[in-house]
């Protein structure tokens, strides 16, 4: 009987560890000093609902001495926004893309097998040119918020890390946004917050290159 439980308490510590060991998986090269973020989206990237200097990617930039690229369009469908993507990672060549786009394809109720293919597809052509990949995911209009579902397999898929749920916790908080779909500058930095903590969680910044205020 001891020795049963015995080997029970191994294989549950087993398990335990194996599964410490997944959740830091899939991680993220380490970011130089001089390397550039590419913040690529819609207009939850451009900042809209927010005073002007106040969108996540330049609040992010500040946190973590990285250079930030804003490129966000207002109303960008996944589309369209995979047609812009090769020009400007060729202007931009950023080492990290922030992936934060689809919510305008949830919003005007679009085929959302094209989105994730989409979304997969920007992936493909940002990895084919050596950058890593964060997914960001946008949540649905409901009364109860929740990240789209296929943000997390899109990210399953293609073996991103993902972060799911700060959105729809911003989105949830009524004073953390503008309006139903976008956050105020309180909300963008409380994003930029969380992706700088996800950056650390996943390899690419140690908490030492956060540049946090008092």
């Amino acid at each position: 009987m001891k020795k049963r439980i015995l080997c029970f308490a191994v294989f549950f510590l087993a398990a335990v560890l194996a599964a410490g060991c997944g959740e830091g998986t899939p991680r993220l090269k380490p970011l130089p000093r001089d390397g550039v973020v590419l913040a690529f989206g819609d207009s939850l990237t451009y900042g809209t609902g927010a005073e002007p200097g106040r969108s996540y990617p330049e609040d992010l930039e500040a946190l973590i001495g990285r250079k930030v690229v804003r490129s966000g369009v207002p109303g960008e469908v996944t589309g369209a926004g995979l047609k812009r993507l090769t020009p400007v990672l060729e202007a931009v060549r950023p080492d990290l893309v922030i992936l934060c786009h689809g919510g305008n394809d949830i919003l005007r109720r679009m085929d959302l097998r094209v989105t994730a293919e989409n979304l997969k597809a920007m992936i493909g052509i940002i990895r084919g040119r050596g950058g890593d990949v964060v997914l960001v995911g946008v949540p649905a209009p409901g009364l109860w918020l929740r990240t789209a579902s296929f943000y997390g397999k899109v990210a399953e898929e293609t073996g991103v890390p993902i972060l799911e749920d700060v959105l729809t916790e911003i989105l949830s908080t009524r004073t953390l946004k503008a309006d139903q779909i976008h956050p105020n500058g309180r909300g963008y930095a409380r994003m930029a917050s969380a992706v700088a903590d996800f950056l650390v969680r996943k390899g690419a910044l140690t908490e030492g290159d956060l540049r946090r205020t008092p």
